[in-house]
Order: C-alpha cells, then structure tokens, then sequence
C-alpha cells in the first residue's frame, strides 16, 4: 500500500476532484480481489490529466470511482471531494445519494466512452439523445438545442446532418465526435474520457485530440484522458499519471515523464513503443504478465517483471521520491532506471 500522506499536487495548484486512499475491490468466493489499490492523486482545475497504463490496469476504475460509478458487486473506499469553485462548498462524492448523483454525473463531470456506437440507443436519432438528456435534467430543450448545433460545429460537424442521423450512420470519427458534444450538453466543468480514440484510425486519433485542445480552451474544461498509448497522449496533456496493475507508479508534467521517466515500468512502456521508420528488432515488449487482481504482490506490484527488482521491492512497497518539481515515482531503484531501461526518445516524439 502506497503512502497515503504523500502530496498528489504542488500547493500552488488548484484541484477540481481530490482522490484520496481510493480503492475498489471485488469479494470473490475465496478472497477479495483488487483493482484500484490506494490511489491518491489530484485533477488539477483547467488542466489535461493523461492517465496510461496497459489493459486491465486500474484507468477505468479511477474514471468510474471519480463518479462514484462502479457497479455492484464492486466496492470503493477512500475519499473524493470535488471543488467546483464559485463559492460553493466541496462535494463529498461518494456520499452523494441517487438522485444527487444523477444530477452530478452530467451537470458537473460527464463521462465519454470507447465506442460511441455502444453509447447510443440505435432505435433513437442523435437529436433525441440530445433532447432526451436535456428533458432528464429539467434544461430548456430549445435552448440546449443551440448550444447542441454550435458543440457539434465546433467539432467540424454539421449539425443539421448529424442531428438528424442514428449512430450507424455516421463514421466511426463521426458518432465519437458527436458522443463528445452530447457530453458536454449541460456544461459540465470536468470531461473523463475513457479510451476515446481507441477503435479510430491514426489520423482520426490526431484529428480528435487536437479538436479536444480546442474545446478545452473555449469550453473552460477539465479533462482526464484514459488511454494505454503514452505517446499518444503525451502531446496532449500536461501531466501524465502511470497506472500499472491498480496502483500508481509516477506522476508528473507530461515533458518530464516522457523524457525523463524514472520508473522501470514507464520506460518500459516507452520502450515498446511502435515505430514505423525503427526495425522491428529494436521494439522490446514488456516480458512477463500483470498480476491476477486476486493475487496482486505484496510488494511493488511490478516487481516480478522489473529488471532491478531486489528482494526489498518483493517485501515492500517503495514510497513515494521527488524526482523534480511536481515529478514524484514509487520505485526504490528510480536511480538507475535510465540505464537500466534505455531507449530512444527521439523514436517515440517521433512514432
């Protein structure tokens, strides 16, 4: 278990949602099983969060407890506090009743998935979803319908084809940039984005991460973006969180994580990172399986795939070390990651 005192943020920073010693847990029929383990980190007011991690690491549960939305039989623990400024008093998340928490979940943080096909009813046009969240929440219809054509403009759409039009009928870019716009319906401050490019082409992925800057900017949003391509999102954001098998490894500005990662295992996700123009032999995947959630190490959880594991990391959990201003890693051996874990950063600015 990571050190809970440890500062997620710098003190000058402004958090909009506070994460404090979250985890979630299954209980299986033997024993319980983990997968959000201790997390405490802050999302930040206006800024861009990337959270990365392989499959199966923890990303969605972080996004789902922020919204108190994991579903049974799963159980989070822990605290989140969401600020959202203008005097009003802090919102304790996770105690936020039924009808609180639907008011909550598209009013202040909305969520945007993978596939924006499995996000739309496929019997109902693209105005009805627009029209039917606004009537959910008590919005005048005509009125958000204005703000509706203006966010579907703003992502290069046109709002009279798509809003008439059922998810099947659009492009895959299409359907994700419009899932996109019907989040942000009822203004909401912060956008979790779950793997939102994933099922897209490269230049779609490009194409939307830079329209998600834009909106950024003239929707004055928060955003946290899921993915398991660290160079994908390293240009978006300006801070990368690595989650691997449910408990963070490092944390920091975005620039300082991809060039000067001190964690074996962000340098390892770096490492494998494709390149068109580098031969094949030189990519180098990460040896070894994460842990079976039912069976995670009592130590470092990336100990047994860790080239400078030593029986400390098997035992304990390495606390949290300053690397540099706002860079913070778990790992006993941060030192000589670098030479342990080399590889090319110009292969991966480039990829």
């Amino acid at each position: 278990m990571q050190t809970a005192t440890e500062p997620t943020a710098r003190a000058d920073a402004d958090p909009i949602i506070e994460v404090r010693d979250v985890s979630v847990t299954y209980d299986l029929e033997h024993r319980e099983a983990m997968v959000l383990d201790d997390v405490s980190i802050d999302l930040r007011r206006g800024e861009i969060l990337g959270v990365v991690g392989e499959s199966g690491s923890g990303k969605s549960m972080l996004a789902n407890a922020m919204m108190d939305a994991v579903e049974e039989p799963g159980i989070t623990t822990g605290e989140v506090t969401y600020h959202p400024g203008d005097g009003r008093d802090p919102v304790d998340i996770l105690d936020l009743s039924d009808d609180e928490l639907k008011q909550f979940r598209w009013e202040e943080v909305s969520m945007v998935f993978q596939g924006a096909l499995s996000s739309f009813n496929p019997t109902m046009s693209i105005r009805g979803h627009f029209e039917e969240t606004l009537e959910a929440h008590d919005y005048d219809v005509e009125e958000g319908m204005e703000r509706a054509r203006q966010l579907l403009s703003d992502l290069y759409l046109d709002p009279d084809r798509v809003l008439d039009s059922y998810a099947h009928e659009l492009s895959g870019g299409m359907s994700q940039r419009a899932l996109i716009a019907l989040s942000l319906i009822l203004e909401p401050q912060v956008l979790l984005m779950d793997e939102p490019t994933a099922a897209l082409d490269l230049l779609m992925q490009r194409s939307i991460l830079s329209l998600l800057d834009d909106i950024k900017q003239k929707y004055d949003l928060t955003i946290l973006f899921i993915t398991h391509d660290l160079p994908l999102v390293a240009g978006l954001a300006d801070r990368l969180a690595i989650l691997y098998a449910f408990e963070l490894a490092e944390v920091g500005p975005s620039e300082q994580v991809t060039r000067n990662s001190q964690h074996p295992y962000t340098r390892a996700l770096l490492q494998a990172v494709p390149n068109l123009d580098a031969p094949t032999d030189t990519m180098r995947p990460i040896e070894g399986t994460a842990p079976n959630p039912a069976h995670v190490p009592d130590g470092c959880h990336y100990a047994p795939r860790c080239p400078l594991a030593t029986k400390e990391c098997h035992d304990d959990q390495p606390p949290w070390v300053e690397v540099d201003d706002d860079h913070r890693t778990a790992c006993f051996h941060h030192e000589q990651a670098e030479e342990a874990v080399p590889f090319d950063i110009e292969e991966v600015t480039d990829s």
